[in-house]
């Protein structure tokens, strides 16, 4: 990318100093961090929703009590997780608990799950907010796929890649607007509900079979679908150093916070769907369903809309505050490639938020931008860190002792048990439905962890130094045998040999002939110009340009003394305007990365630099 289209897009490089300035307020913090768990308000209800009232709206009656569930569930683990922000200031969540008090498979198995979460919630964050359009402009049905790709690609991609102060500024008013739509429309609809002659409950809303294994399993795929609300809880725990000083305590906060809010609003949204005994329809939200029967078709629908379409869309961004910081933290721990833990121009994680976007693309295209099928992948991976942090922070609180840490680890040890269960539930009730896919991908993910971090290790063992013996190095006793291909009689050629000198007296160019006119031109331009290198020219009948010149490094790496090196270099001009490149062939470069691939030998480009 040209360095002025960087610039416009992303900004000016921030110095190192500058990081203090992109900590974050509470207030602030909140839009970062909260957008995915309360943006799930627009599809975590109707999840629930959409399970129970089929068949023949059997089970519609154990709504409430499948609320009552979650809703207890969150409790647990909000409590669980401001203790583990305060237990790991440093950030890295489930995956630096599991790391400091479990296992290293404990903690990988944290970190692939973490990873799967925050990929399906850009997914599953961009699908739900291109329903909710949908919802109120039928029209736009027909490019689903595209806004959802412009919309990663375009917005948050982009956004994220400017900085956190940036993507913080830009999502306050959205996520602040949408808290005001969810309670003004929960408000009004509870003041239409008491003050209304209607029944507050109508019985076909608490209508509901007896009891049995069929229904059952419903009311247990429901609680394991309504249970992705409570994406997002964890990621302030993974952001601890985002925050402004005292960086736990304002994290806390911010996690009851948003858990409060979260509540009100899953309880509030629920409470209206039982009133108006919802049911779902064919491209339109239940959440659509709802403001359209508290307000009609006026002002508040459409802002409740709105406001929703770019909640669901800025909740991918819970994720891209979440996950580049704990691959930063896998990269140092050798688990993930070693540049996604490099900061870039802005002091984002830059590697790590294009990584997630490219994950997230691939989910929306395979499935197709389906809300539901994408939800069907989603709770397991979330619900298995967290349990993985509670079984750590308990672990953590009995080896450090600290005052009340017998409270503390029984809360822990609570909520390990609630999201144990959680996840056996979501594995039984879903399984067929997409949870098997996680079940695959995670143990695939660990092994991945492991491959890298065996790379490393390898790598480490082939390049340490060991500085206590004594190691001298040689004096040259061998020669430097240069190579240099060569397509014509130019100025780059001429450049090379002119540095091929300084290096060696023993140089010899190279060059393919794919016919015999070809050869017999550049013989006959060598001999005239004659620079005081010899010429080898090498014929290719099937037009091949690599293979020959390999043979011939073959040749000469068995003819060499074993003290000798082999320097091949490689001339290249490099063009004046970026997009003039596009228009030149990439031999060079292909020949200089495939010699580094297969070949134990110097290899050096030589540029020579065009002035128009």
């Amino acid at each position: 990318m040209p360095g002025s289209l960087k610039r416009l897009l992303i900004g000016r490089p921030l110095h190192n100093n500058e990081i203090i300035k992109e900590k974050l307020p509470k207030w602030k913090a909140l839009s970062i961090f909260s957008s995915d768990a309360i943006s799930s308000i627009g599809y975590g209800p109707e999840q629930v929703v959409l399970i129970l009232a089929v068949p023949w709206a059997l089970a519609y009656g154990y709504t409430w009590l499948v609320a009552a569930a979650i809703l207890l569930t969150l409790g647990f683990v909000t409590l669980s997780y401001a203790q583990v922000a305060q237990a790991n200031p440093g950030g890295g969540g489930s995956y630096s608990v599991a790391r400091n008090n479990l296992s290293e498979l404990a903690a990988l198995t944290a970190a692939a799950a973490l990873f799967i979460d925050y990929s399906l919630t850009v997914a599953v964050s961009i699908s739900s907010g291109t329903d909710a359009i949908i919802s109120a402009f039928p029209m736009l049905l027909g490019h689903r796929l595209e806004l959802n790709l412009f919309v990663l690609f375009g917005i948050l991609m982009l956004i994220n890649l400017r900085g956190v102060r940036e993507s913080s500024n830009a999502f306050v008013f959205p996520t602040y607007a949408f808290i005001f739509g969810i309670l003004a429309l929960i408000a009004y609809g509870i003041f239409r509900m008491v003050t209304g002659h209607e029944v507050v409950i109508p019985q076909q809303s608490l209508a509901r079979q007896p009891l049995d294994w069929a229904v059952l399993y419903l009311a247990l795929r429901a609680f394991a679908s309504g249970c992705s609300s409570m994406t997002g809880i964890e990621a302030i725990s993974n952001g601890v150093p985002m925050f402004k000083e005292p960086e736990v305590r304002n994290a806390k906060i911010t996690t009851y916070w948003m858990s409060t809010i979260l509540a009100v609003m899953f309880a509030g949204i629920t409470l209206l769907i039982l009133h108006y005994h919802i049911m779902p329809a064919e491209n339109v939200t239940v959440v659509s369903q709802v403001a359209e029967l508290t307000f009609g078709r006026s002002f508040m629908y459409y802002y409740i809309q709105v406001t929703t379409m770019f909640v669901l869309y800025l909740a991918a961004n819970t994720a891209y505050n979440g996950l580049p910081p704990l691959l930063s933290i896998l990269a140092r721990d050798k688990y993930m490639p070693r540049y996604l833990a490099a900061r870039g121009d802005r002091l984002t994680f830059h590697n790590g938020i294009i990584l997630l976007s490219i994950v997230a693309a691939v989910l929306i295209i395979l499935y197709h931008g389906n809300t539901e099928h994408l939800i069907s992948l989603y709770a397991l991976g979330v619900f298995l860190s967290f349990t993985i942090a509670q079984c750590g922070m308990v672990v953590h609180w009995r080896k450090e002792k600290v005052p009340g840490w017998t409270v503390r680890a029984f809360l822990n040890g609570l909520g390990a048990a609630v999201t144990g269960i959680v996840v056996l539930v979501i594995m039984v009730a879903k399984f067929f439905y997409g949870a098997w896919l996680i079940l695959v991908a995670i143990p695939s993910l660990i092994y991945i962890f492991k491959r890298i971090y065996n790379h490393y290790e390898d790598m480490r063992e082939q390049l340490a130094l060991p500085l206590d013996e004594s190691i001298t190095i040689k004096p040259a006793e061998g020669s430097n045998i240069i190579i240099v291909p060569v397509a014509g009689v130019t100025r780059v050629v001429a450049n090379t040999l002119t540095y091929a000198k300084k290096l060696s007296d023993r140089i010899v160019a190279v060059y393919v002939a794919t016919d015999e006119e070809a050869a017999k031109k550049i013989r006959g331009k060598w001999e005239k110009w004659n620079p005081g290198v010899r010429l080898i020219v090498l014929y290719s009948p099937h037009r091949a340009i690599i293979a020959p010149l390999f043979k011939f490094i073959d040749r000469v790496e068995k003819k060499k003394n074993p003290e000798d090196y082999i320097t091949i270099l490689i001339p290249e001009f490099e063009t004046k305007k970026w997009w003039h490149r596009l228009l030149h062939n990439q031999t060079g470069w292909l020949l200089r990365t495939l010699l580094i691939l297969r070949k134990n030998i110097v290899v050096t480009v030589v540029p020579y630099r065009l002035e128009k």
